[in-house]
């Protein structure tokens, strides 16, 4: 079995709105945190993040984060890109209070990773719809920055 590889796409930095609190549902406590812009950069791709995705949280009973992103990216060549990403967020109670305070916690403190899928017509992007890459996040109180890996 070959082993697994991985190689840098970018690093993208998400500016979130404060969150709407839907609240205890069937399925969880519901959250949506609402996308206002942001950026990436790597060694294939830079731009922005638009404005107009979001992240439909899932606090689940056990204290994990179910977490669905949806957004999209502009390239600086002005190309879209659909991102879908899932994924789990887990941490303390305590290191998410002292997030939510404003303070900068190691991300090796909590779990947060994901996994986006691309989606794009550029032809000169084509190979990103054929890409899965996961990711390493790590939180502030208004801020998502993730480094994106290809999985080779």
């Amino acid at each position: 079995m070959a082993e697994l590889r991985t190689e840098l796409l970018f690093e993208i930095s998400v500016n979130l709105e404060p969150p709407q609190v839907v609240g205890p549902t069937p399925n969880g406590d519901r959250r949506v945190r609402l996308i206002s812009g942001g950026s990436f950069a790597g060694p294939k791709l830079r731009g922005e993040v638009l404005p107009g995705g979001g992240d439909w949280l899932l606090l689940r009973p056990d204290g994990a984060r179910l977490l669905d992103v949806r957004l999209a990216l502009r390239t600086d060549g002005g190309h879209l890109i659909y991102v879908i990403s899932r994924g789990i967020m887990d941490m303390s109670p305590e290191i998410y209070q002292r997030i939510g305070a404003g303070e900068e916690i190691d991300p090796s403190q909590y779990y947060f990773r994901t996994t986006p899928l691309f989606e794009t017509a550029a032809p000169e992007l084509d190979w990103l719809n054929r890409v899965v890459a996961v990711t390493v996040g790590r939180l502030t109180t208004r801020t998502v920055v993730q480094t994106v890996y290809a999985v080779l």
